[in-house]
C-alpha cells in the first residue's frame, strides 16, 4: 500500500481592480512594492533585486492592458518560497505582440523586457473572455 505525502507549499497572494486609466502602472507599481517588501510569517524575503524586477514586470504588463485592453485590468501577485507570480488579466482577446522597437521610439520594449527578466511567461485566453499575461521570476 502506498501512502501518499503532500506537501503543503507557503504562499500568500493578493489581487486589485485598476482602473482603466494612464496611472494605473504608476499605482501597481507601489502596490507591488508594498505587496511583496512585506514581511511574511515562515517564509522567505523577496530580495530588493526581486521586487525591482517583479515592479518593471507589473509596469508593463499594466500599462500594456489599459493602453491596449478594453477597459480595466486584474493585477495578481503570488509569492512562495519558490517564485514571485504576476498575472495581469484584461478584457482584449488579442494577444500582446512582440514588436522590433524603433531606435527613437519609446515603446516597443516593453514585452522584451519582460521575458528577459521572467523565468517563465505565458498567455491564456480566460473563459467568458479577455486574456491572462502571466510572468513567474524564481526566488
Amino acid at each position: 500500500m502506498r501512502t501518499h505525502r503532500r506537501t503543503h507549499r507557503r504562499s500568500v497572494g493578493v489581487e486589485y481592480l485598476l482602473p482603466d486609466e494612464a496611472t494605473s502602472a504608476g499605482q501597481a507599481r507601489r502596490l507591488t512594492s508594498a505587496f511583496l517588501s512585506r514581511p511574511r510569517h515562515r517564509m522567505a524575503p523577496v530580495d530588493a533585486e526581486q521586487i525591482d524586477d517583479a515592479t518593471l514586470i507589473v509596469s508593463e504588463l499594466v500599462a500594456n492592458a489599459t493602453r491596449h485592453g478594453q477597459g480595466g485590468c486584474r493585477l495578481r501577485l503570488r509569492v512562495s518560497d519558490e517564485r514571485v507570480t504576476v498575472e495581469v488579466f484584461d478584457d482584449s482577446p488579442a494577444r500582446p505582440r512582440l514588436r522590433k522597437p524603433a531606435a527613437e521610439g519609446e515603446s516597443g520594449r516593453g514585452l522584451a523586457m519582460v521575458r528577459c527578466l521572467a523565468q517563465g511567461f505565458d498567455v491564456t485566453p480566460v473563459t467568458g473572455g479577455g486574456k491572462r499575461v502571466r510572468a513567474v521570476l524564481a526566488m
